[in-house]
């Protein structure tokens, strides 16, 4: 027996007008049948959009007519297809909202299905409805979650996270929204610093609504008390709004901007007068956006500090000492990023008139190798005191380095830090140039005549890392050759074509600072870019003489300083000059080794005395007894000189005293 002979029986047995008035008043399924011409004929009590009318209302209508009457509309398209093929259509959404509650809107879940007779001839439709409105607002609210966790927070800005707030809640979840934050948090400052005793202080900082949607007001004003109520609420509440012209607005959903206990914003949202009020379950949507949105707040406050931290790490001001102007003119650039990227340089004046340059970088980007780079640079600084040679630095300087990586390697997450260097010394007095490079940084030497040397050093292993000595050389540099440092490109930059700076730099005409505009627009923000034009003493500012390996020249030495110190016409006083020179030059021949050079450098309104030999004893302070004959050389001139020290250079070593550069000469 097929199924259509089972109708048949089952009719015939009286179960048909007992199965058709089961179907018609069971109260979840609504149904209406249409004839032919698409007009009603019969309906249930749960058909959408009668919920409790009279069916006379629709019996009779055409189906669009009669729905239309509820705010429904059938689309009878649909229903025309499924008359002329048989074909049915099932699980299609349409909304509308219920008689006597204009607020709520519903959707139904539709199927039509075509009627036809036993020779299969259409009679009309039969169309069944599902009140389907819970599952379609939960399946509304995770998407709108899920936007919320996808579009919120795509930048590490405040405000920008505020506007982003809006944009997603908008128009889907409300027709106005309104986001505000603190004031400390506008300023990027840490929220724990406000007071719990007093309520925040709020500006707005986003807003947005719709046409329907109520006034919202402008960025900036103060917003509490206001439209967030006397108090701010720990959680998402609603608060009933007030209107003076009788009409029933709706209440507004306030949710706080609150992460580890911190206030950090708030929002409101508020929807247009004809709209659905809002319920239990929005108020706990509103609470899950709110709390993704203060999250995506803290990571853009903790950036923001950061990148302030960073910044004036990065952005110290940084002169040129009058020092180095008589051994280079400088020209400086440094453009910030904000990446963290850890770049510094240095000019640093040295004993002798010479002077140090210096440009370096910390790997891996962030805070920490900012925090690292400071305490590179305060190493160098303290390591330039000493007056070794730039390879010996560099290997002091890793040796810092690797201890700082001790120190951080215990860190959960902390990367151990390296870094490239290129420490380069240059002497006016002889044009001599000692470098030094950890890593792969740019280098490159500009020449008079405009050739460059982009590898006068070779390439050497970073900081912290492990590899071979450190790299180094020494150059013979004419008068008004330029040197360009520069930090190596951050990861992910590839840096800019070397023929292009090559390019740049290949114009010696030009002055530094011209060379340096051409060379910046080139480089990537947070490099950094140190050229220094060298120079040459000129015979009114260097006097060198060889003195004998015998203690009668001591006399001879002090006259000869003594005249230049004359011819100079500085305002010192001679004997002191003489003295520190004489007992260098006695100090020399007693414990040092021939042949034996003196030299007299004019430093603005003081001199600098240095005196070389071939021997590589170091000299050393001796407090002589009162009964001594001698022994109180060293200990006259540290008291005459404004400071002094030792430097050694290939095989010879050099003391020097500097006397009246650091203030009025003492009599």
């Amino acid at each position: 027996m097929d199924e259509e002979e089972s109708l048949v029986t089952i009719g015939g047995n009286g179960w048909g007008e007992a199965f058709l008035r089961a179907v018609f008043t069971q109260p979840q399924v609504g149904l209406h049948v249409l004839d032919r011409d698409l007009r009603v004929i019969k309906v249930n009590k749960v058909a959408a959009g009668l919920r409790g009318n009279p069916a006379e209302r629709v019996v009779g209508r055409p189906a669009a007519e009669a729905y239309a009457l509820y705010g429904i509309a059938y689309d009878e398209t649909v229903l025309r297809d499924v008359l002329a093929t048989g074909r049915s259509a099932t699980d299609f959404l349409v909304t509308g909202r219920p008689t006597g509650d204009a607020h709520r809107r519903s959707v139904f879940s539709v199927s039509v299905h075509r009627l036809d007779d036993a020779d299969g001839h259409a009679l009309g439709l039969v169309v069944t409805s599902t009140d389907v409105t819970d599952r379609e607002r939960a399946r509304a609210r995770l998407g709108l979650l899920h936007d919320a966790h996808e579009r919120i927070g795509t930048g590490l800005d405040v405000e920008r996270t505020a506007r982003e707030l809006v944009q997603v809640t908008l128009p889907g979840f409300a027709d106005s929204v309104v986001v505000a934050l603190t004031d400390a948090v506008l300023r990027g400052e840490d929220p724990a610093l406000e007071s719990a005793d007093t309520a925040p202080l709020l500006r707005c900082a986003a807003a947005g609504r719709t046409e329907a949607g109520p006034p919202v007001p402008d960025v900036g004003p103060v917003l509490l008390p206001g439209i967030f109520g006397d108090t701010l609420p720990e959680a998402a509440t609603l608060l009933p709004a007030e209107a003076a012209d009788g009409r029933r607005p709706q209440a507004v959903l306030v949710a706080p901007l609150k992460a580890h206990g911190q206030v950090l914003g708030a929002v409101a949202f508020h929807r247009a007068d004809t709209a659905e009020p809002y319920g239990p379950d929005d108020v706990v949507l509103a609470d899950a956006i709110a709390a993704r949105t203060a999250t995506c707040l803290e990571n853009a406050l903790r950036f923001t500090r950061e990148h302030v931290v960073m910044y004036a790490l990065q952005g110290w001001p940084l002169r040129q000492h009058e020092a180095t102007q008589r051994a280079v003119d400088v020209a400086q650039r440094h453009r910030p990023g904000g990446t963290g990227a850890g770049s510094w340089y240095d000019v640093i004046p040295l004993p002798g008139a010479r002077v140090a340059l210096v440009a370096g970088q910390v790997e891996n980007p962030g805070l920490s190798a900012v925090a690292t780079m400071s305490r590179l640079r305060t190493a160098v600084h303290s390591l330039s005191t000493l007056d070794l040679d730039p390879h010996e630095l560099l290997a002091r300087l890793h040796t810092t380095t690797r201890r700082l990586s001790g120190e951080q390697g215990d860190a959960p997450g902390a990367d151990e830090p390296t870094a490239s260097c290129t420490i380069a010394v240059y002497d006016p007095a002889v044009g001599r140039l000692d470098v030094a490079r950890a890593g792969t940084s740019l280098f490159a030497v500009v020449r008079p005549d405009g050739s460059v040397d982009d590898r006068p050093v070779e390439d050497g292993p970073l900081l912290g890392a492990e590899g071979p000595p450190f790299a180094c050389a020494t150059h013979e540099l004419p008068e008004g050759s330029t040197l360009c440092l520069a930090s190596a490109p951050p990861p992910g930059d590839e840096g800019a074509r070397p023929d292009g700076i090559m390019a740049a730099l290949s114009r010696p005409d030009r002055d530094p600072e011209a060379m340096a505009d051409d060379v910046e627009r080139l480089l990537a923000p947070d490099r950094v870019l140190l050229l220094a034009r060298t120079r040459r003493l000129s015979p009114d500012e260097l006097a060198e003489w060889d003195i004998p390996f015998d203690f009668e020249a001591v006399g001879t030495a002090r006259n000869l300083v003594e005249d230049r110190v004359a011819v100079w016409d500085l305002p010192l006083d001679p004997f002191a000059v003489t003295l520190v020179a004489s007992e260098l030059v006695t100090n020399a021949i007693r414990y040092g080794e021939a042949p034996i050079t003196l030299r007299l450098l004019r430093d603005g309104a003081g001199v600098i005395c240095e005196v070389s030999d071939a021997g590589q004893a170091a000299p050393h302070l001796r407090h002589a007894k009162a009964v001594d004959e001698g022994g109180r050389g060293l200990l006259i001139c540290a008291s005459i000189a404004d400071d002094w020290g030792v430097r050694y250079i290939d095989d010879r070593k050099t003391v020097w005293a500097e006397i009246g550069t650091k203030g009025p000469a003492r009599s």
